[in-house]
């Protein structure tokens, strides 16, 4: 009498598969309940949904999907290093899920007079680039209005000290549209800490919520990278960015063009982010500039 191992493997995968779809119900369920006592004004959920939202297991579908994608984009499959830089990365992605539910988002939209449930959320897979370099561009300076001028800041590292909640000042600059080569430093930077990671993966959040009319939703929800990053004490006397003319005109004359150029490209004012890498520019995102 033998076994037929290829039997047997299907069953168990049916099995798994069962039981997967079981525990995702409980956890659906879960959620309707707590949304409910959320609409009944018990805003202690908002909690309980986000912790809620972190038991949810992949389904298969979605886990092949998502593969096929990273791979056919040239991007690291984090099953590849094991199973647990592939559970690093689903709580990654559950994480920027689960931010729907913060605090200042969702009362945000009650102030908006919106239902919360009009927002939807998706999840961006970028590589990170370990930048030496961060900045935001907005192609009309947001202080005077003037549309004839490019106002941008840039810090060390990552942008996550930039647009997150970190002490100190960014270095600032403003440049003409029509004299590129002459960026011309309003402020100094004061920032203390520089942040650097190793190659990999960040899940950005990207919801709808800038589309919706009468409401700003833009950083407001979370962005998650795989792994954590290396704070660094930035050293300002020898960054190049500031003690090295030619380099930094350089620079941020790079940063301005690249403004100028998203900004024709979609014919209006734009809101940009990137990052800087061995000298090139790399942009991570644009938006209309509110």
């Amino acid at each position: 009498m033998g076994f037929d191992i290829t039997t047997l493997a299907s069953d168990w995968d049916v099995k798994i598969l069962r039981a997967l779809s079981a525990f995702r119900s409980r956890v659906v369920e879960k959620l309707q309940i707590l949304k409910k006592k959320l609409g009944e004004g018990d805003f202690d959920a908002l909690g309980e949904i986000r912790q809620t939202v972190l038991q949810l297991a992949a389904p298969p579908e979605l886990v092949k999907e998502l593969k096929t994608k990273m791979l056919s984009s040239g991007m690291p499959w984090p099953g590849d290093e094991g199973e647990q830089r592939w559970e690093q990365a689903w709580t990654a992605i559950k994480k920027v899920w689960a931010s729907k539910w913060n605090e200042r988002a969702y009362f945000s939209t009650r102030k908006a007079k919106l239902d919360h449930e009009y927002l939807c959320m998706a999840v961006l897979v970028q590589e990170i680039i370990n930048a030496d370099y961060a900045f935001v561009i907005h192609t009309t300076n947001p202080s005077s209005g003037d549309s004839s001028e490019i106002y941008a800041e840039v810090v060390k590292g990552l942008g996550e000290t930039l647009v997150g909640a970190y002490p100190g000042r960014a270095l600032s600059f403003i440049c003409k549209k029509n004299n590129l080569s002459s960026p011309q430093v309003l402020g100094y930077p004061s920032k203390p800490i520089a942040l650097f990671i190793r190659r990999s993966i960040i899940f950005r959040s990207d919801s709808n919520g800038e589309d919706l009319e009468g409401y700003a939703g833009a950083g407001l929800y979370d962005s998650v990278p795989m792994d954590e990053e290396e704070k660094v004490v930035v050293d300002y006397s020898r960054d190049p960015l500031l003690n090295d003319g030619k380099f930094q005109q350089s620079i941020l004359s790079s940063i301005a063009g690249a403004g100028k150029a998203i900004e024709e490209l979609y014919r209006s004012p734009q809101d940009i982010e990137g990052v800087i890498r061995d000298g090139k520019v790399y942009v991570v995102q644009t938006r209309p500039q509110m």
